[in-house]
């Protein structure tokens, strides 16, 4: 996977596409999402794609990967419905143990709508937010807005700052070049520690103590 990666700096655009689809799909809608880096992701194709003078590339992903987050986030929400948030704390767990699952929890129940909205800009409650959501049956349409309102906010800001920022450092090509040997390491260290780190959490016996998150977050939170 590394070494398919490494090529991001010198893909087309297709190839960009293709790792940023997969890539949001993935940390929108499963548990090892909470381990990629979606953040660096968006801003480096954004960049990586500047380096091709690919504008209308660059804003048409930016609206294909919007709705690939909120679909993504719908399945998320699914499957904390059908399975409710119990099974994902580990014993010892660093990342997914029951402190971190309640403190998302409560976060959702204190801000309800909102905390949808702003969960995509917090890294591991952007994945937890949407199972818990659809544990604790908050409502479909609220929670199917709220996370195309914070999709909106989030993709588009990302990948066109990372276009646009490297098109100011044209004039400057060392500094180009620097920016995108910069998020490119940044997204591929990202992504190695998260799967060494997703292997160490799973690794880790399911906590059978704590109770399920059902009773934190209300459906008509707002």
């Amino acid at each position: 996977m590394a070494h398919a990666f490494a090529s991001l700096e010198t893909a087309g655009p297709v190839a960009v596409w293709l790792i940023v689809l997969t890539f949001i799909f993935v940390e929108c809608a499963f548990i090892f999402g909470l381990f990629l880096p979606g953040d660096s992701l968006l801003f480096a194709a954004g960049v990586v794609l500047a380096t091709h003078n690919s504008e209308l590339s660059a804003w048409a992903l930016s609206g294909v990967a919007l709705i690939v987050a909120v679909v993504g986030n719908q399945v998320g929400y699914y499957i904390g419905r059908h399975t409710g948030t119990r099974v994902l704390a580990r014993k010892d767990g660093k990342v997914l143990n029951r402190q971190n699952l309640q403190r998302a929890g409560e976060f959702l129940d204190r801000r309800g709508f909102w905390a949808v909205v702003l969960a995509r800009w917090i890294p591991w409650i952007r994945t937890l937010a949407p199972m818990i959501a659809g544990a604790a049956r908050m409502d479909l349409r609220r929670f199917t807005l709220a996370t195309t309102i914070g999709a909106i906010a989030w993709v588009p800001t990302l990948v066109l700052a990372g276009y646009y920022g490297a098109g100011i450092l044209r004039q400057l090509p060392w500094l180009e070049t620097a920016a995108i040997v910069v998020s490119v390491a940044f997204f591929l260290g990202g992504t190695g520690w998260g799967i060494w780190r997703y292997r160490q959490e799973m690794a880790k016996p399911i906590d059978e103590a704590g109770e399920d998150l059902e009773h934190v977050s209300h459906p008509h939170a707002g």
